[in-house]
């Protein structure tokens, strides 16, 4: 039975296992991304729930700077 070089081997050995290492991160970094997927609606889910409660205390036209804590009122042709 003819066999192929056992530095060709080495090299195909080295090669299968660095494609399943990055096969791996890959699978790895996608999880990563739906779990952050994941955070950003809850964190999106939090901020509705705060914006409503705010809204209820200070007044649907009230304009909030989030440095400061200051509430104004909006002013005409102002967006939200």
């Amino acid at each position: 039975m003819e066999k192929i070089k056992d530095e060709e081997l080495k090299q195909l050995q080295d090669l299968h296992a660095e494609f399943n290492k990055v096969k791996s991160q890959i699978g790895d970094a996608e999880l990563q991304k739906q779990n952050l997927i994941l955070k950003v609606h809850e964190l999106k889910d939090e901020f509705t729930k705060l914006e409503k409660g705010l809204m209820e205390t200070y007044g649907h036209d009230a304009v909030i700077n989030l440095e400061t804590g200051e509430v104004k009122k909006k002013e005409n042709g102002e967006n939200k």
